[in-house]
């Protein structure tokens, strides 16, 4: 029988706003982390996949535990992005809606720091941020995280990888007798070396149903390909996706930026975001794709923490991530919130071995997605042709003297007979641009 958040020891304000969020039932990382956050005293260790309800379990036992008598920040919440920042920033903000007394701050990089130096000046008792702007502002002397009874590290797996000087320099300057709650999705070696050298002996490790929770609801499968053909095959895929929203994962910047721009010419409702762009420009993206105004976000791994959107359908690696824990973070944007998802991953025939080593590390099971054969594909580039026709805007510097030529040369055509013609002009196009099969192999031989 599920648990009510009330048997968790969360108490009616808290309880109030959860109901306002129509949260009724507690997760099973949420059941076990809440309980131990409230009612014991050591530091936690906890393992649980993305969408799984991380930010509650320690969210709502923290805004619990906070005296509102006292003046001092009293607990500080690090993410490795400003995106999960702001969005762990707003989830405490709905969690406490009913408990007004409670004040909580965002300090994250990427935007100007002195209206945040201004923000701190006033009462604060949590503050979330980014490890570089913390300590930046700490350096600065701009905030006083010398008493802080809480420090917990959201994502901790991608922060030690990504971030780790910055982390160094704000363990250096917050309290030793504190409790310390890290959230990981994996557990490198990393991270047990930070559990080690930062944490007390005396550490409760909790894990959730990592088998099955952290995948459930995801199809795990793949798409071997040709290097040629390898953008032919994602539009086909993505055009049979039309209307249903979905992230594309680089492994680089320059690669997103390229991708991108194929889309764009395409006519796909897209955006992408990397840590090279500023951060208004990622911010206006995000909001883009979280309010469904555009359906396909390019990313890097970095760049695409923090999305929390229930209603991704389907992820594609476009490149094979050189690390589990990058999978399982890229595949756990989708099937969010108990929803079903697909993540698919494009390889190139050289890369299927590894398919069996991210199985067996990973417990999940691969299935094989049939790619597009050529009629297809060709079907679907001349859709894509026909959509860029469409959505071309009228350009109204041609004289209406020319215009009007032009319609009298197709004056007698009705608008099939245009279609049929316009139709195989462009097959005939496309074939002559096309090399012979033939052509291809002697091409090779040589």
């Amino acid at each position: 029988m599920s648990k009510h958040f009330s048997d968790l020891g969360i108490h009616q304000q808290l309880q109030q706003s959860l109901t306002d969020l129509q949260i009724s039932v507690p997760t099973d990382i949420q059941q076990k982390v809440i309980p131990v956050i409230l009612n014991q005293h050591e530091d936690v260790v906890a393992m649980a996949k993305t969408g799984t309800g991380k930010t509650a379990s320690f969210g709502l036992p923290l805004l619990q535990l906070i005296d509102t008598k006292k003046e001092d920040i009293q607990a500080i919440i690090l993410a490795p992005t400003r995106e999960l920042g702001q969005q762990i920033h707003s989830n405490l903000e709905s969690f406490a809606k009913h408990s007004p007394d409670i004040s909580i701050a965002v300090v994250c990089g990427g935007i100007p720091i002195k209206p945040q130096i201004d923000r701190l000046k006033e009462k604060t008792h949590i503050v979330v941020a980014t490890p570089g702007r913390l300590a930046d502002l700490v350096k600065r002397e701009a905030i006083n995280i010398k008493n802080i009874s809480y420090f917990i590290l959201d994502e901790a797996d991608e922060m030690v990888s990504a971030l780790k000087e910055g982390l160094d320099a704000i363990i250096a300057e917050i309290p030793k007798k504190r409790r310390t709650f890290l959230f990981t999705a994996t557990m490198p070696g990393a991270i047990r070396q930070l559990v080690n050298n930062y944490m007390s002996k005396e550490v409760v490790t909790i894990e959730a149903d990592m088998k099955t929770v952290g995948h459930q609801g995801i199809d795990h499968q793949y798409v071997v390909v040709e290097p040629i053909e390898k953008l032919e095959v994602l539009l086909h895929f993505l055009n049979s996706k039309e209307g249903q929203r979905g992230i594309i994962f680089c492994k680089t910047k320059a690669a997103v930026n390229k991708l991108a721009k194929n889309l764009a010419i395409n006519k796909f409702s897209s955006g992408a975001i990397h840590g090279s762009l500023t951060q208004g420009i990622r911010d206006r993206i995000m909001g883009q794709f979280r309010e469904g105004h555009i359906d396909i976000l390019v990313a890097t791994d970095l760049a695409a923490r923090g999305i929390d959107v229930k209603e991704i359908s389907y992820v594609v690696n476009y490149h094979l991530p050189d690390t589990y824990d990058a999978y399982v973070h890229r595949s756990g944007r989708t099937a969010r919130a108990g929803a079903k998802g697909l993540s698919l991953t494009i390889l190139q025939q050289e890369e299927v071995v590894d398919i069996a080593d991210f199985e067996k590390e990973l417990g999940i099971s691969f299935s094989r997605y049939e790619k597009a054969d050529a009629q297809s594909i060709e079907e679907n580039n001349g859709l894509l042709w026909a959509k860029k026709i469409f959505k071309t805007k009228p350009n109204k510097t041609i004289s209406e003297d020319f215009k009007s030529q032009i319609k009298t040369i197709f004056h007698h055509l009705t608008k099939e007979e245009l279609v049929d013609k316009i139709l195989a002009n462009y097959l005939a196009q496309t074939a002559s641009n096309t090399p012979k099969t033939e052509e291809v192999k002697k091409k090779k031989k040589r």
